[in-house]
């Protein structure tokens, strides 16, 4: 497999006080270029957290995590390899409501360093690509969920990052539109060739998935 996302034996764990909470215990997965892995598993089995470490937010206790060949660790400028390889969607969107769809896709991308003409003809591209070519100039709250989130996936897709993370995509849309919106990252994931790694609770992200990885207790269910 050619792994554009990798995780191999990743531990976390926690200090309150005195007390030890061992959140993760030797996880490992790999995501190839232009997969879907659906990540699923019960509320506190460790998914945010090991979602939180392949998005470079935090470091692993101890384990190896890659991320397009660059390796995140203690030692790395997280908050790079976060800007430059890895796109993410949310739950709640988190669009900045003052701003245009374009200009939330913009504002993506003007972090990654392009900015002007460039950043503009970047972003109107994205929202083409998912749909939404005539909504650029609409403010969030003038925009449905499903278009919401269609916003979101442009701007994850901003510079085109290597890996792709969502956070329980379809969680906040009814069932017809989730369906578009999963049907959207299939298509996304063999026309871009990034690799996307989707945590749910949802059992319909299986349709679109190649793999489902299920993580219970810390760990990755045999």
């Amino acid at each position: 497999m050619n792994a554009v996302l990798s995780a191999h034996d990743v531990t976390k764990t926690f200090h309150e006080g005195k007390l030890q909470v061992d959140v993760l215990r030797g996880v490992s997965l790999d995501v190839a270029r232009g997969e879907i892995v659906s990540l699923e598993g019960p509320s506190g089995s460790g998914k945010t957290t090991f979602l939180s470490i392949l998005g470079c937010i935090l470091t692993p206790t101890s384990g190896e995590v890659t991320v397009d060949g660059a390796r995140a660790d203690a030692k790395s400028d997280l908050a790079d390899i976060r800007k430059k390889k890895i796109g993410f969607v949310f739950q709640q969107f988190n669009l900045f409501a003052a701003l245009t769809a374009r200009e939330n896709v913009e504002y993506a991308l003007n972090v990654k360093g392009v900015r002007g003409k460039e950043a503009r003809v970047q972003a109107e591209a994205m929202l083409d690509l998912v749909g939404l070519a005539d909504r650029k100039a609409f403010l969030p709250r003038d925009l449905s969920g499903g278009q919401k989130q269609r916003v979101a996936i442009a701007r994850a897709l901003a510079g085109k990052p290597a890996v792709l993370l969502a956070d329980e995509p379809t969680a906040n849309l009814d069932t017809s539109v989730g369906a578009q919106i999963l049907d959207l990252f299939r298509e996304l994931a063999t026309a871009q060739g990034c690799g996307v790694l989707i945590v749910t609770h949802d059992p319909k992200v299986r349709r679109i998935s190649d793999r489902v990885a299920e993580i219970r207790d810390g760990k990755i269910a045999a």
